[in-house]
């Protein structure tokens, strides 16, 4: 373990825009965490966590501590007569655990293949893709308190996960890390097809050739068609939630635009943000090393030598648009530092 002054962080962030750490260290052990997390405290320093920086925006430099996490290893706990119990720890790639599991024959996170990022992260904002969340399996996770070092296991319910949310984005915000995630896994597939885009991409299959593995490769087609590999093209994804409204706002706004997808969503109606900033005029546009994806309004992209600055006021005036066309404040979903 190696604490490193002024360090470029263009390779840690897939928008790859370019900005200093005062400090950047890798841990791979608990006690390499700990001693990261002494060195914060003796010099009274703040810090962020970093899996594979697949969710980040870095508008500026950081002038504290950055730790990434690669703490690694994947285990069997145990089973019932349903369900298959699999440890992972914190730094495990989340689409490579997706598919280890799948050759091990531990279903359901099919639908979840090719979400870019780490183990540790998914919990924080219960990701989600294609009908399924991560809270469908969660049974319970390891994270250490930053205040004294303690080791706590949360139970499912601990967690509060709904909607790309999580306790560990309110709460308790900045007070723990997320060390293992365990999952109560199936023994036999129960598939998710309803959800629209995956229901089409597979209405050409009978159903006895409709397998979880196919299932996760026609979500990474699909994925894949839809979002610019980060290698290629800088970005981070989505980077505004899906807006979560009460229904009589979605039936007003269905009355003014017929065509706005609405789903019901926990007694409420999602509404999909990518259509209202596609309607807002700003798909595909772009202004020097900025825009937003051709393909996906919900895709802000680094072209080439963009600043993080930048990133970030081009999704402040989308927002602004939106709040002003619709009514609806869009949240980001990328964690802007």
């Amino acid at each position: 373990m190696q604490i490193q002054e002024d360090f470029d962080l263009r390779h840690f962030n897939t928008f790859h825009v370019s900005a200093h750490a005062r400090y950047f260290v890798e841990v791979s052990t608990i006690l390499e965490l700990s001693t990261a997390l002494d060195f914060q405290k003796t010099h009274d320093l703040p810090f962020i966590l970093i899996g594979q920086g697949s969710n980040l925006l870095f508008k500026e430099d950081y002038p504290g501590l950055i730790i990434e996490l690669n703490i690694r290893g994947i285990k069997k706990l145990g089973e019932t007569r349903e369900r298959i119990h699999v440890k992972a720890s914190c730094g495990e790639n989340w689409h490579e655990f997706v598919q280890y599991c799948l050759q091990k024959e531990y279903f359901g996170l099919e639908n979840l293949s090719l979400i870019p990022g780490t183990v540790g992260a998914a919990p924080v904002q219960n990701i989600g893709a294609y009908g399924v969340e991560l809270s469908d399996f969660l049974h319970e996770l390891e994270a250490i308190r930053i205040s004294d070092g303690q080791l706590r296991t949360f139970s499912r319910d601990e967690c509060e996960l709904s909607y790309r949310h999580s306790v560990f984005k309110g709460e308790l915000r900045d007070q723990y890390i997320i060390t293992s995630v365990t999952l109560a896994l199936l023994k036999k597939p129960q598939l998710k097809l309803t959800y629209p885009a995956l229901k089409t991409a597979l209405q050409d299959y009978a159903q006895q050739e409709i397998t979880a593995q196919l299932v996760s490769d026609v979500v990474c087609q699909i994925r894949r068609s839809k979002l610019p590999d980060p290698l290629t093209l800088g970005n981070a994804g989505s980077f505004f939630r899906n807006p979560v409204v009460s229904q009589d706002i979605a039936d007003s706004l269905k009355a003014q635009y017929p065509d706005i997808p609405i789903y019901p969503y926990e007694g409420a109606c999602k509404i999909a943000a990518a259509w209202l900033i596609d309607q807002a005029g700003w798909k595909g546009y772009r202004e020097g090393d900025v825009g937003v994806h051709k393909d996906h309004a919900l895709v802000l992209v680094n072209y080439g030598n963009a600043r993080g600055e930048e990133l970030f006021d081009l999704s402040q005036r989308i927002q602004q648009s939106v709040q002003e066309k619709f009514g609806i404040e869009l949240e980001p979903e990328v964690r802007i530092i």
